[in-house]
């Protein structure tokens, strides 16, 4: 009888949290419906202040609504499209008086940076202001700040500013202590993806191409603040070289900032410059709800499109997602650009380091039919580098940000043998029986082969020539010439242009003005792909644990590039067209 109540109450308390839970589950839907339902248009009065707060990963493409758990309705997730479109109607706006650059740490890549930066430069034409304050400046949030015509700091903040490093993790020593060798097979001397994995530091290669990376990032940089501080570039590398700038007061004397002021004399400062009474509050404007804000000056009343197709993240087969290049989802994007005979031009946004040959192929061949239809321009983010660089090669124009990082025209391929981690730290032991000598293929409990080594080497090696073959085609270059700059190298987008991987530097806004002059069209509107989730989708994939992208990066902080370096070893299958794993520029 005791057991029987024991049963019969946890099975009761079982029911009872189930009802909790489904019913919470149902308050929070009706509350998103009710808010998504409710969703007006975001109306500001005259002399607003558009509050730019970089603190949130800033993605190619925003979401359409991002639902997360707790809060009362849809929360979208601002992308880089939506922060371009916001500073070019806060440009036309009369109601924006200026812009608020509120900094920290803005984690975004240097080309990402360089394109809001852009445009911000863009926004001054219009004679209205851009004030950045600041805690503390990261070197990113201060090349960004130097948009700004004025430069305000905290008394007690400071400004970091010691030239770019680059990172790289190594895992031989850890490989080696648990026994397992990994067994390489690549084509290209610049081939620095898979080092990690048997080096435990650089290759004078690898050494030698990141620091031309990164002195072409940095140059930019510096370039960029000669322009706007009126430093020379030899003071502004003394001033890094010696670590001058320590406090606040150094960043002031050196000219790094205009005023050290405490938020709330940043703000009087504000009202001051805005005309409004003390007493009274500033009216400010979140780029978040400034995305709701129509747009009263741009027209549309044509019927032709642009598409932008969107493809960030690792490549591989199958879907894939906003987060990820899966090739069937891109690959049915492009057709259905290709085929709408209102899309008059294809920008084709890329931010990827590659992943699987094969599924780069895929998405190749979409391209390739596309561009003999219709102009396809491809626009270079962050990094479109190995099979990011395969997926573009096609395109009729690339275009890229001096510090976007492209090339890596090699491949490779890796197999674990961990018969050692089984045999000798696990005590266990694998054995075959097999109808032919090579059913085990591919072993990753014993050794390859010599004769299994070889034909995974032809296969990297006949990869590689197709893929210098195709880049060879498409740019217009000789396969010699392509092979002499490939060999896995990464080039920054500047030398790229250089070298003649890419036509031109710009970012997304520029590339779709380009498609729109080889279209030969103005009035058009953007089609942006591939369709992105309903909130409802992406509530019933949190609910359901499909989406833990979002939990994980909140718990791990800057530690989650280590698990997504994870990711990517765990799902590489067949040979790879893939840049670095690690590469972390800071």
């Amino acid at each position: 009888m005791k057991q029987f109540f024991k049963f019969m109450f946890a099975s009761m308390l079982g029911t009872f949290l189930l009802i909790i839970l489904a019913t919470l589950v149902t308050f929070g839907i009706i509350a998103a419906i009710v808010a998504a339902a409710s969703s007006e248009e975001t109306v500001i009065s005259k002399n607003t202040l558009l509050h730019v707060k970089l603190n949130k990963e800033i993605a190619d493409r925003g979401s359409k609504s991002k639902f997360v758990m707790g809060y009362a309705g849809p929360e979208k997730n601002t992308g880089l499209n939506d922060i371009l479109d916001n500073l070019q109607k806060a440009k036309k706006d009369d109601n924006i008086a200026g812009i608020y650059l509120d900094l920290g740490e803005i984690p975004a890549g240097i080309s990402t940076l360089d394109e809001i930066r852009d445009a911000l430069i863009d926004f001054k034409t219009s004679g209205k202001f851009i004030w950045a304050y600041s805690e503390g400046y990261s070197q990113k949030s201060y090349y960004l700040a130097t948009a700004a015509d004025k430069i305000y700091l905290n008394p007690q903040g400071a400004v970091d500013f010691k030239g770019l490093a680059s990172e790289m993790v190594f895992l031989k020593g850890m490989l080696e202590k648990l026994d397992i060798k990994m067994q390489i097979i690549r084509h290209g001397k610049f081939k620095a993806a898979t080092e990690p994995l048997f080096l435990d530091k650089m290759s004078p290669e690898n050494r030698k191409q990141i620091t031309e990376l990164i002195g072409d990032i940095w140059n930019k940089m510096l370039t960029g603040i000669v322009e706007t501080r009126k430093i020379s570039k030899a003071e502004l590398n003394n001033i890094a070289d010696s670590l001058k700038i320590q406090t606040a007061q150094d960043a002031l004397k050196y000219k790094f900032v205009d005023q050290l002021v405490y938020k709330d004399e940043l703000l009087s400062l504000f009202k001051q410059k805005m005309a409004i009474a003390e007493k009274k509050k500033i009216t400010l404007v979140t780029m978040d709800n400034y995305t709701s804000v129509a747009d009263s000056r741009k027209l549309y009343t044509g019927t032709d499109k642009i598409a932008v197709i969107y493809a960030s993240g690792s490549i591989a087969g199958g879907e894939g997602d906003d987060q990820s290049i899966g090739s069937e989802r891109i690959s049915k994007a492009i057709r259905k650009a290709r085929e709408d005979e209102k899309v008059k031009a294809i920008v084709f946004r890329i931010n990827s380091g590659g992943g699987s040959a094969l599924a780069s192929d895929v998405i190749w061949r979409e391209v390739d039919l596309a561009r003999k239809v219709k102009p396809v321009v491809a626009s270079f983010g962050d990094v479109a580098a190995s099979g990011g660089y395969y997926i573009a090669c096609a395109a009729t124009k690339i275009m890229a940000d001096p510090t976007s990082i492209t090339g890596s025209i090699g491949v490779f391929g890796v197999i674990p043998n961990m018969e050692g981690l089984f045999s000798k730290k696990l005590g266990i032991t694998f054995d075959w029986a097999m109808t032919n000598r090579n059913g085990d293929y591919i072993p990753v409990m014993k050794p390859l082969s010599s004769y299994q080594t070889l034909l995974i080497q032809r296969d990297v090696d006949h990869i590689y020539d197709v893929f210098t073959g195709k880049v060879a085609e498409g740019r217009n270059l000789k396969k010699a010439q392509v092979d002499s700059i490939g060999q896995g190298r990464v080039w920054s987008g500047s030398d790229a242009k250089t070298i003649g991987l890419i036509d031109d530097f710009g970012g997304l806004t520029k590339a779709v003005e380009l498609a729109a002059t080889l279209a030969k069209t103005k009035n058009y509107r953007i089609l942006a792909l591939p369709e992105q989730k309903e909130w409802f989708e992406e509530l019933i994939d949190q609910i359901t644990g499909n989406d833990p992208s979002a939990k994980l990066k909140e718990a791990l902080g800057t530690d989650y590039r280590y698990y997504e370096y994870y990711k990517e070893i765990r799902e590489m299958k067949g040979v790879q067209a893939r840049m670095m794993m690690n590469l972390d520029i800071n």
